[in-house]
């Protein structure tokens, strides 16, 4: 399917042929209750994915990893 194919010039590919994905905005909070625990955890919209790709990410990595995220409201705009 021709939609599906992505040009390789907007992708950073390593030499090992993987790339890393970066998140563009939260879509979306959840908090889940696990026994005596609850876990938040956010729905991602990857870079050079679509929209019904996107991810549940625990709140706390993606805080390690992405701080900059959740600066200015939740939005990498």
């Amino acid at each position: 399917d021709p939609s599906l194919i992505l040009p390789t010039e907007s992708i950073r590919i390593k030499d090992n042929l993987s790339y890393e994905e970066i998140p563009i905005r939260i879509l979306d909070r959840q908090v889940r209750r696990l026994r005596m625990k609850d876990v938040a955890s956010f729905k991602v919209l990857w870079r050079n994915q679509f929209v019904e790709e996107d991810t549940w990410e625990a709140e706390e990595d993606m805080k390690k990893r992405y701080s900059h995220l959740f600066e200015f409201g939740g939005n990498a705009d």
